[in-house]
């Protein structure tokens, strides 16, 4: 059941995973490369555990994603993205009107790339990274150039 009017798409990779026990049980992938306990943070009311949370694996995947696709933009606008290019992502939870929600600031590190260049990158990161697209309009996204 689809619940958005999104463009479709044709995937060329499809991750799986399962997750059981919401904040304080486990999520694995299928092939088994990602198996990681689950624990609620404190500020949330948990106990804090020794566990990951499901903001912590967003933060996590957003900076990969958001990566790939400032190399994808680099490779095809001929602009050399910096081997140590690096994201410290933030992902904050907070209770909105009808629940909760999420926003994400992304500190984008590319050291020795031109001020406007990386900036010019960055935006256009932004237009192809997946997460991005997924998050465009929902929630707030600050993107920092370091």
């Amino acid at each position: 059941m689809a619940y958005e009017n999104a463009p479709s798409i044709t995937p060329v990779y499809v991750a799986h995973a399962r997750a059981t026990g919401g904040r304080e049980g486990a999520a694995a992938s299928n092939d088994g490369r990602l198996n990681v306990k689950l624990s609620t943070p404190k500020e949330l009311g948990g106990a804090g555990g020794d566990g990951t949370n499901p903001e912590q694996l967003f933060a996590a995947g957003y900076a990969a994603c958001f990566i790939g696709a400032l190399k994808f933009v680099g490779g095809r606008d001929k602009i050399a993205v910096p081997a140590d290019a690096s994201i410290e992502s933030s992902v904050g939870i907070g209770q909105i009107p009808n629940g909760f929600g999420i926003e994400v600031t992304l500190k984008i590190s590319l050291p020795g790339l031109d001020a406007d260049v990386a900036d010019r990158l960055i935006a256009a990161a932004h237009v192809v990274c997946p997460y991005s697209n997924a998050t465009r309009g929902n929630i707030n996204v600050n993107l920092v150039r370091a």
